[in-house]
C-alpha cells in the first residue's frame, strides 16, 4: 500500500480548494494525498501548530495578513522537516529566488498546470522520503555508536594496567581496539607459590554482546584459575560453565598459561587460540605447539590437553590475537605469521614492553591508511638474563 501524505494548501483564492480536490481526486481516493486548506499565512501556522502530521506545504506568495514568503520563514520553527512548494506568478523570478533562499524545495507558476503540480508534489515527496530515511539511518548510527562506546568502556574497564614483575622477569600487555569493538582481553593472576597466571583471549562477535561475554569469560577464568592448578583443568572448567548458559552461541578462543619465576617453567593449554611465540636471546624464535584444544563455549565436557616449556634467561614469551596476524594493508594483504616472526627476530631489545611496542609499530607501518578491522592485542613476558 502506498504511503499517505498530508498536504497543506495555502491560498486566498476561494475557488482553489474545490478545484484542487476535483483535479487530485484520483490520488485522494487512492489514499496517497490528504489535503487540508488555509487562506493565508496566519491560518496556515495555526494549522501547522495543531496538526503535526503535515508533510508538505503548497503556498501562494501573495496573500493578506501573512504572505507566502513570510510563511516560509516560520515553517522551520514549527517543523524543519516539512517540505514546501511555492506558487508564484509566471516570470516573477525575484520572489521565486527569495522563496528558494528561504527554504522552498520547488515552485510552480500561475496559471496552475495541475499535471505539473502533481509531478512537482511527487518529486518533493520522494525527496522527503529519502530525507526521513537518512535521518533514521543517522539515528541508527548514533545508537550504534553509543552501543560501541558502552562496549569499549566495558572492554577497557577489565584490562589490567599494572603488570606482574619480579627479580628476574617483567610482563606487559596492550590492546588497540578497533571501531567495531570486539572481545579481545588479556589478564594476569597471582597464584600460590609466587606463580603467575597469564591469559589472552578473543571473543566471537562484536559490540555489547561480545563485551558482556568477554567479561563473563574473564570472571570465570579468574575463578577457575584459583581452583585448579593445571591449565588444562582450568580451561575445562571455564568451557563447561560457558556452555551451561550460552543461548547466543558465542565462543572465545583462549590461551592460558602458568609461569613459575623460580624455575622458568611455563605450563599452558590452548583453547583454539593463536600459537604464542618465544623469542630467544640469540634472536631466533620458537612457535609453541598447539595442545589440541577447541574454542570455549562450543562443546561441554571437552578435555583440554596441556604442555610445558622452560623459559630460559633472555627469552621473551609473546601472546597475541588474530588482530595482529590478520591486520591488512591498503591492498588487502595480511600481516601474517612470517612477518611477525621476522619482526620479533630483528627486535633490538627483548624487554617485555619494548617487544610489544615493536609489534604495534610494525603493524601500523604495514597497515598504512587501511582501517583497523579487529582489536590488536599483545601480552609479553620476558625472563631477564641477569637480576633486574
Amino acid at each position: 500500500m502506498a504511503e499517505s501524505y498530508k498536504i497543506l494548501v495555502v491560498d486566498d483564492e476561494p475557488d482553489l480548494e474545490p478545484l484542487m480536490l476535483q483535479r487530485m481526486r484520483r490520488h485522494i481516493r487512492a489514499g496517497r494525498y490528504n489535503f487540508v486548506f488555509a487562506h493565508n499565512g496566519v491560518e496556515a501556522l495555526e494549522v501547522l501548530h495543531q496538526d503535526d502530521e503535515i508533510d508538505m506545504v503548497v503556498s501562494d506568495i501573495n496573500m493578506p495578513q501573512m504572505d507566502g514568503l513570510t510563511l516560509l520563514e516560520q515553517i522551520p520553527k514549527v517543523d524543519p522537516n516539512i517540505r514546501s512548494i511555492i506558487i508564484s506568478a509566471y516570470g516573477d523570478m525575484k520572489n521565486i529566488r527569495t522563496a528558494m533562499n528561504r527554504g522552498a524545495f520547488d515552485f510552480v507558476t500561475k496559471p496552475l498546470d495541475f499535471n505539473d503540480l502533481r509531478i512537482t508534489i511527487d518529486r518533493t515527496l520522494v525527496h522527503l522520503t529519502e530525507w526521513r530515511e537518512a535521518l533514521a539511518s543517522r539515528d541508527q548510527l548514533v545508537a550504534l555508536q553509543n552501543e560501541l562506546n558502552v562496549a569499549s568502556g566495558m572492554q577497557q574497564s577489565i584490562l589490567p594496567t599494572v603488570f606482574p614483575r619480579g627479580n628476574d622477569f617483567k610482563s606487559f600487555a596492550s590492546m588497540e581496539p578497533a571501531r567495531n569493538v570486539g572481545g579481545d582481553f588479556y589478564d594476569f593472576m597471582s597464584l600460590e607459590g609466587g606463580r603467575v597466571g597469564l591469559a589472552i583471549a578473543d571473543v566471537s562477535d562484536k559490540g555489547v554482546p561480545a563485551a558482556l561475554f568477554m567479561m563473563s569469560s574473564r570472571t570465570l577464568l579468574k575463578g577457575a584459575a584459583i581452583g585448579y592448578e593445571a591449565p588444562g583443568d582450568t580451561l575445562r572448567e571455564v568451557n563447561n560453565l560457558l556452555c551451561d548458559d550460552n543461548e547466543a552461541l558465542m565462543f572465545v578462543t583462549l590461551f592460558y598459561a602458568v609461569y613459575d619465576p623460580t624455575t622458568g617453567n611455563l605450563s599452558f593449554a590452548n583453547g583454539g587460540h593463536n600459537s604464542p611465540v618465544v623469542v630467544h636471546a640469540d634472536g631466533t624464535s620458537t612457535v609453541l605447539p598447539m595442545t589440541e584444544g577447541i574454542a570455549l563455549g562450543v562443546m561441554p565436557g571437552f578435555e583440554f590437553s596441556q604442555s610445558s616449556i622452560t623459559l630460559n634467561p633472555g627469552d621473551t614469551l609473546v601472546l597475541y590475537t588474530d588482530g595482529v596476524t590478520e591486520a591488512m594493508n591498503e591492498t588487502g594483504e595480511e600481516y601474517g605469521m612470517d612477518r611477525l616472526i621476522e619482526v620479533l627476530s630483528s627486535a633490538s631489545s627483548r624487554e617485555a614492553e619494548e617487544v610489544s611496542k615493536v609489534i604495534f609499530e610494525s603493524i601500523r607501518e604495514f597497515a598504512g591508511e587501511a582501517p583497523q578491522s579487529d582489536d590488536i592485542t599483545c601480552l609479553t613476558l620476558h625472563r631477564s638474563e641477569v637480576d633486574a
